[in-house]
Protein backbone atom coordinates (compact mmCIF):
# COMPACT_ATOMS: atom_id res chain seq x y z
CA UNK A 1 0.00 0.00 0.00
CA UNK A 2 1.19 3.50 -0.84
CA UNK A 3 1.33 6.18 0.99
CA UNK A 4 -0.13 9.64 0.41
CA UNK A 5 2.17 12.64 1.34
CA UNK A 6 0.19 16.48 1.92
CA UNK A 7 2.10 18.66 1.36
CA UNK A 8 1.28 22.06 2.83
CA UNK A 9 1.67 25.08 0.09
CA UNK A 10 3.18 28.14 1.21
CA UNK A 11 0.43 30.89 1.91
CA UNK A 12 1.12 33.15 -1.43
CA UNK A 13 1.19 36.86 -0.42
CA UNK A 14 -2.15 39.31 -1.34
CA UNK A 15 -2.43 42.13 -3.29
CA UNK A 16 -2.57 44.15 0.09
CA UNK A 17 0.88 42.45 1.68
CA UNK A 18 2.58 43.73 -1.90
CA UNK A 19 1.40 47.00 -2.01
CA UNK A 20 2.40 47.12 1.88
CA UNK A 21 5.49 46.32 1.15
CA UNK A 22 6.31 48.42 -1.41
CA UNK A 23 5.30 51.53 0.19
CA UNK A 24 7.24 51.03 2.78
CA UNK A 25 10.05 50.40 0.67
CA UNK A 26 9.22 54.00 -1.32
CA UNK A 27 8.77 55.75 1.97
CA UNK A 28 11.66 54.65 3.58
CA UNK A 29 13.43 55.98 0.80
CA UNK A 30 12.15 59.41 0.66
CA UNK A 31 12.58 60.69 3.97
CA UNK A 32 15.67 61.27 4.81
CA UNK A 33 18.35 64.15 5.01
CA UNK A 34 17.88 67.78 6.21
CA UNK A 35 14.64 68.63 7.47
CA UNK A 36 12.71 71.55 8.96
CA UNK A 37 10.58 70.61 12.06
CA UNK A 38 7.26 72.36 13.97
CA UNK A 39 4.55 71.52 16.01
CA UNK A 40 0.81 72.50 15.60
CA UNK A 41 -2.04 72.13 17.74
CA UNK A 42 -5.70 72.32 17.88
CA UNK A 43 -8.01 71.26 20.53
CA UNK A 44 -5.94 68.00 22.40
CA UNK A 45 -4.50 67.03 19.43
CA UNK A 46 -0.96 67.66 18.23
CA UNK A 47 1.19 66.85 15.16
CA UNK A 48 4.75 66.85 15.05
CA UNK A 49 5.42 67.91 11.58
CA UNK A 50 8.75 67.18 9.34
CA UNK A 51 9.70 69.32 5.69
CA UNK A 52 12.30 67.20 4.48
CA UNK A 53 13.69 69.59 1.36
CA UNK A 54 14.28 68.32 -2.09
CA UNK A 55 11.58 65.96 -2.02
CA UNK A 56 8.41 65.25 -4.45
CA UNK A 57 5.56 65.86 -2.39
CA UNK A 58 5.21 62.34 -0.70
CA UNK A 59 3.23 63.18 2.57
CA UNK A 60 2.99 60.21 5.63
CA UNK A 61 1.03 60.78 8.36
CA UNK A 62 1.38 57.87 11.56
CA UNK A 63 2.96 55.64 8.84
CA UNK A 64 0.51 56.07 6.08
CA UNK A 65 -0.01 57.70 3.17
CA UNK A 66 -2.12 61.28 3.97
CA UNK A 67 -5.28 60.18 1.45
CA UNK A 68 -5.67 57.08 3.93
CA UNK A 69 -5.44 58.44 7.15
CA UNK A 70 -7.31 61.57 6.31
CA UNK A 71 -9.81 59.94 3.38
CA UNK A 72 -12.06 62.69 0.97
CA UNK A 73 -11.48 66.73 1.10
CA UNK A 74 -10.11 66.61 5.04
CA UNK A 75 -6.58 66.15 3.60
CA UNK A 76 -6.91 69.02 1.06
CA UNK A 77 -7.50 71.09 4.27
CA UNK A 78 -4.35 69.63 5.71
CA UNK A 79 -2.17 70.90 2.96
CA UNK A 80 -3.66 73.75 2.09
CA UNK A 81 -0.49 76.14 3.42
CA UNK A 82 1.60 73.90 0.88
CA UNK A 83 -1.16 75.11 -1.96
CA UNK A 84 -0.80 78.30 -0.88
CA UNK A 85 2.88 78.94 -1.25
CA UNK A 86 3.12 76.62 -4.41
CA UNK A 87 5.19 74.19 -2.09
CA UNK A 88 3.15 71.12 -2.56
CA UNK A 89 5.71 69.22 -4.76
CA UNK A 90 8.85 70.60 -3.27
CA UNK A 91 9.29 69.00 0.53
CA UNK A 92 8.47 65.51 1.76
CA UNK A 93 6.63 65.54 4.63
CA UNK A 94 6.19 63.08 7.61
CA UNK A 95 3.49 64.10 10.54
CA UNK A 96 3.04 62.29 13.65
CA UNK A 97 -0.09 63.00 15.31
CA UNK A 98 -1.77 62.34 18.22
CA UNK A 99 -4.76 62.99 20.33
CA UNK A 100 -8.40 64.46 19.53
CA UNK A 101 -10.27 63.38 16.39
CA UNK A 102 -9.96 63.43 13.17
CA UNK A 103 -10.95 66.84 12.44
CA UNK A 104 -8.64 68.49 15.10
CA UNK A 105 -6.03 66.36 13.91
CA UNK A 106 -6.19 67.68 10.61
CA UNK A 107 -6.50 71.20 11.84
CA UNK A 108 -3.03 70.28 14.18
CA UNK A 109 -1.36 69.19 10.74
CA UNK A 110 -2.18 72.29 8.86
CA UNK A 111 -0.86 74.70 11.69
CA UNK A 112 1.96 72.43 11.75
CA UNK A 113 3.15 72.87 8.48
CA UNK A 114 2.20 76.40 8.29
CA UNK A 115 5.02 77.11 11.06
CA UNK A 116 7.06 74.93 9.26
CA UNK A 117 7.15 77.04 6.13
CA UNK A 118 7.61 79.81 7.85
CA UNK A 119 10.45 78.58 9.83
CA UNK A 120 11.80 78.03 6.04
CA UNK A 121 11.38 81.11 5.04
CA UNK A 122 10.05 84.14 6.62
CA UNK A 123 8.84 86.05 3.48
CA UNK A 124 5.78 83.50 3.38
CA UNK A 125 4.30 85.60 6.93
CA UNK A 126 1.68 87.57 5.20
CA UNK A 127 0.40 84.70 2.68
CA UNK A 128 -0.03 82.26 5.71
CA UNK A 129 -1.19 84.85 8.47
CA UNK A 130 -3.85 86.43 5.85
CA UNK A 131 -5.50 83.08 5.26
CA UNK A 132 -5.52 82.55 9.05
CA UNK A 133 -3.22 79.79 8.90
CA UNK A 134 -0.46 80.61 11.73
CA UNK A 135 -3.06 81.37 14.41
CA UNK A 136 -3.79 78.37 16.70
CA UNK A 137 -7.15 77.73 17.28
CA UNK A 138 -7.75 77.53 21.31
CA UNK A 139 -11.19 76.67 21.08
CA UNK A 140 -10.84 73.50 23.74
CA UNK A 141 -14.28 71.23 25.38
CA UNK A 142 -15.27 73.14 28.88
CA UNK A 143 -14.53 71.13 31.56
CA UNK A 144 -17.41 69.54 33.70
CA UNK A 145 -18.07 71.24 36.90
CA UNK A 146 -19.48 69.22 40.52
CA UNK A 147 -23.04 69.33 41.09
CA UNK A 148 -24.55 70.33 37.23
CA UNK A 149 -24.96 67.40 34.52
CA UNK A 150 -22.51 69.16 32.11
CA UNK A 151 -19.96 71.99 32.03
CA UNK A 152 -23.12 74.98 32.16
CA UNK A 153 -26.15 72.28 32.72
CA UNK A 154 -27.82 72.63 35.79
CA UNK A 155 -29.91 70.02 37.02
CA UNK A 156 -34.01 70.54 36.56
CA UNK A 157 -34.51 72.70 39.65
CA UNK A 158 -37.99 72.25 41.55
CA UNK A 159 -39.87 74.68 44.18
CA UNK A 160 -41.01 71.88 46.53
Amino acid sequence: MVEKKTVKKAAKPTVKDKEKEVEKKSEAADFSGKYIQAIGRRKTAVAQVRLYENGKGAMIVNGLKLSKYFPGDTAANATSALKLTSHLRDFNVSIITRGGGKSGQVEAVRHGISHALLKFDEKYREVLSAAGLLTRDKREVERKKPGLRKARKAPQWSKR
